[in-house]
């Protein structure tokens, strides 16, 4: 049987060219960054490159990169270090209902020790209203955190206009841009951000690795106790072969490749949708199909058949999809993005899947997946008699 993944929100395969470069640093470089000695200073010259060609990235400076190991690390270390560092002038934090857990929780967390954190409502499109943004604002709020783009349903926040809005209050603007790098244009500095999430194995690169922009004069200390490694503001030995890796996935991400996948990604979901109503599919879209969104992310209702079943008997044909945030995949809970798009009991908070696009994926594929949906939506509806 072949086997087509389309679940490329949840992680993507490593990068030919990723793998090689990382194969080759494991042969060659072996040593640690933080000696002194030959050895240690070859180590450092591909840190130092790779700090480099992120920094660049995004329009950082080398110095504001911070390697850790991936988006939930990045998230935790933003959020929980600036609670910490920053409750003399306020306990006050906005963020939103369809964060990603890696934000969520350590909220939760700092709401149970005094904080207080006023989650924004989305609306059916699964963006927020800058009107409650303003309203929510407050003297004594020290942190915002909004992700950039989200990952079960695609939604690309205002994340310009909160930054703007921000740069002369004393809040500091962090977003989870994990799904959103490598697909969107990001500019730190246009955008006024203080704090930026990024995870490698979203975009071709490997896993258990990431970074954190922070902007220079934002000062907390190291998340991760021990030596002195990224100037004293991350412990543990750095990764050298998986950053030289990361760096290549980026090298690969031009701007003009970023441009020409999402206009294939949105070519794949109309081929998708179309062939969905040809087949006499019931369905609909969450969300909206937007020019801004995250075109690899596609969220349909299926009416009437349980995510579980869809899922289960796609895999059964050789269809990788989701459900949803494959970090809660292992979790019988609802979608919370759904929920908080469509309400507690909107039957589409159980009948949904997510399809996620990725590089590898061809026109051909997307035609034999939407065969596949259609016989299985059609065995089953058949069988329950719905």
């Amino acid at each position: 049987m072949t086997h087509t993944y389309l679940d490329n929100a949840a992680t993507t395969p490593m990068d030919p060219a990723v793998i090689a470069v990382m194969t080759e640093q494991m042969q060659q470089n072996f040593g640690n960054a933080s000696n002194i000695h030959y050895f240690g200073r070859q180590a450092r010259q591909v840190l130092d490159a790779s700090r480099k060609t992120l920094a660049q990235s995004i329009n950082a400076k080398t110095d504001e990169i911070v390697f850790t190991s991936g988006g939930t690390e990045g998230d935790n270390t933003a959020i929980m270090q600036t609670a910490l560092q920053r409750q003399k002038l306020g306990r006050h934090i906005i963020s939103t209902t369809i964060e990603h857990e890696a934000v969520l929780k350590p909220l939760h967390f700092l709401e149970k020790r005094g904080f207080e954190v006023t989650y924004l409502p989305v609306d059916e499109r699964g963006l927020i209203s800058l009107t409650d943004f303003k309203a929510a604002l407050r003297t004594d709020t020290i942190l915002v955190s909004i992700m950039m783009g989200n990952n079960e349903v695609g939604s690309h926040m205002p994340i310009h206009e909160i930054g703007d809005l921000l740069k002369d209050h004393q809040a500091w603007f962090h977003t989870d841009a994990v799904q959103a790098y490598g697909l969107l244009d990001i500019d730190v500095q246009r955008d006024h951000i203080d704090l930026l999430s990024v995870s490698a194995h979203k975009l071709n690169g490997p896993k258990f690795l990431g970074f954190l922009y922070r902007r220079q004069g934002i000062n907390f200390p190291s998340f991760i106790k021990g030596g002195d490694q990224e100037d004293k503001r991350r412990a543990g030995t750095e990764n050298i072969p998986a950053i030289a890796g990361f760096a290549k996935a980026v090298e690969l991400d031009t701007p003009a490749e970023k441009a020409a996948r999402q206009q294939r990604y949105a070519g794949f979901k109309q081929q998708l949708l179309t062939g969905l109503t040809a087949n006499g599919i019931d369905f609909a879209v969450n969300g909206e199909l937007n020019d801004n969104n995250l075109q690899h992310v596609l969220n349909i209702w299926i009416k009437g058949i349980s995510t579980y079943v869809l899922q289960m008997n796609l895999d059964l044909a050789g269809f990788a999809i989701s459900g949803g945030s494959a970090c809660t995949a292992g979790s019988l809970e609802p979608s919370h993005v759904l929920t908080a798009m469509y309400g507690q009991g909107d039957p589409r908070i159980e009948e949904s899947i997510r399809i996620s696009f990725g590089k590898d994926n061809t026109a051909e594929e997307i035609d034999q997946f939407v065969t596949a949906l259609a016989k299985i939506v059609q065995r089953v509806k058949k069988t329950v008699k719905i």
